[in-house]
């Protein structure tokens, strides 16, 4: 009996170890940011841990949520609805590269790079983009270290 109640209470302090240490990460989804720029999120490249989870909240109406390459061949998420709080909790390694649908022409993508698994950069380099989000996702690729 002792030897089945420590191990039920190992199973259910090992699964909760995960979300002990897994955090959480705000960005916004803005019209205009601090610096000026117009149609982006309030980071353009989020580095996080494993199983940490980030939240995209609708600041500014007319905004979403659209994931656009990911590591390997992970499925891609569904896209946020407009205007909704959105919610991704990253677990598996590498740079996921997402845009606002309505606003993609407008250059609003961004990254978020797990684990610093950069592994996947020439895929993600060499995704289809429009208008001012080519330009600006070979920035944004050029300033990551790998």
């Amino acid at each position: 009996m002792k030897k089945l109640l420590c191990f039920c209470v190992l199973f259910l302090v090992s699964i909760h170890i995960p979300n002990a240490y897994s955090a959480e990460r705000i960005v916004e989804m803005l019209n205009k940011r601090e610096d000026g720029q117009k149609m982006v999120y309030s980071q353009d490249i989020v580095n996080i841990d494993i199983n940490d989870t980030v939240k995209w909240m609708p600041t500014s109406k007319g905004h979403n949520v659209h994931f656009v390459s990911v590591p390997g061949s992970l499925e891609i998420p569904k896209k946020s609805k407009v205007n909704k709080e959105y919610s991704y909790t990253f677990n598996q390694p590498g740079i996921y590269l997402y845009q606002c649908t309505p606003h993609r022409s407008m250059g609003m993508i961004g990254l978020v790079i797990v684990g610093e698994d950069t592994s996947n950069i020439n895929e993600i380099a060499s995704s289809k983009v429009v208008g001012m989000s080519k330009k600006k996702l070979a920035k944004l690729i050029e300033s990551i270290d790998y």
